[in-house]
């Protein structure tokens, strides 16, 4: 039986409580940490789940940090859960010699090679895992989940979502690497944790799948993506026209908001937090 988490610190705000804890992995096998924001309304009744993936470099403390998400969660009566970007502690080779690979850039894949496969497992720990640590700690709905993420974190959220049809009843990105197939940053994590095999990729890339759930008849997954014109990475990283030519290929449900003189980072984030949290809202609701 997996034990129950520690708290680690907490902090009221908007009525409601931000909660750290800290938990044992067994599918990283390592400790790992999770940040929960529970809105005013759990504290009488259970309530729908956020659930919300950071990017390159990140941990769950800067989306609750700086994307003035509680304000929004907290009138919507929503909970957020952010879990870190990668297994902590494992002190692997290699593993903290770059920014893009390893510590921070777990790509939410299950690595297949080794060293990588002996911890990096994200998808399965935010796909199965951390939902069932989350659903015996706090009062969450799990039917009720809408994903969201940032870079990294937003491609994590599509294939998600894309990978799971109706287990999400919204998902939502911003800045997603839609691509991670034919970019530098997803061909260097995917040759570390899965091999040099491109058809094992394809799971892990929003395009393919969109192309491979309309082969297989799925049903459709509508998207909502915002993407920073100013963005730094847009052209070699992110490459937003290559999932809009996909959904528009297979007729794909997929609103693509383009914003003027907005960059990648979280001034970006928190300046359209409002309109991904009430998009979920009115998804969670029904």
């Amino acid at each position: 039986m997996t034990a129950t988490p520690d708290l680690v610190s907490e902090n009221r705000s908007f009525g409601g409580w931000h909660r750290r804890f800290s938990h044992r992995s067994e599918v990283l096998n390592c400790d790992m940490t999770f940040a929960a924001f529970l809105p005013p309304q759990a504290e009488t009744e259970t309530v729908p789940v956020f659930w919300w993936l950071s990017g390159l470099t990140c941990t769950d403390e800067n989306f609750m940090q700086k994307a003035g998400a509680h304000r929004v969660a907290a009138d919507l009566g929503i909970a957020i859960v952010c879990p870190d970007t990668s297994p902590r502690g494992t002190d692997l080779p290699g593993e903290h010699d770059s920014y893009d690979l390893g510590s921070g850039a777990g790509f939410y894949v299950n690595a297949t090679r080794e060293p990588w496969s002996r911890h990096y497992r994200m998808f399965d720990y935010v796909a199965a895992e951390l939902p069932d640590v989350v659903g015996g700690l706090l009062p969450v709905d799990p039917m009720r989940a809408a994903i969201s993420g940032h870079s990294m974190g937003g491609h994590g959220a599509l294939v998600l979502a894309l990978r799971q049809p109706g287990r999400y009843r919204s998902v939502s990105a911003f800045a997603p690497i839609v691509n991670p197939m034919d970019c530098p940053w997803g061909e260097k994590a995917f040759t570390a944790y899965l091999g040099d095999d491109r058809e094992e990729w394809e799971a892990y890339d929003a395009c393919a799948l969109v192309e491979a759930g309309a082969k297989a008849g799925n049903p459709r997954q509508p998207l909502f993506i915002d993407q920073g014109e100013a963005d730094g990475f847009l052209d070699e990283q992110l490459k937003p026209e290559r999932l809009e030519d996909v959904c528009e290929k297979h007729d794909h449900p997929l609103m693509m908001r383009r914003q003027t003189g907005y960059d990648h980072s979280y001034f970006f984030i928190a300046s359209f937090i409002e309109d991904h949290l009430r998009y979920h809202g009115e998804h969670l609701r029904k």
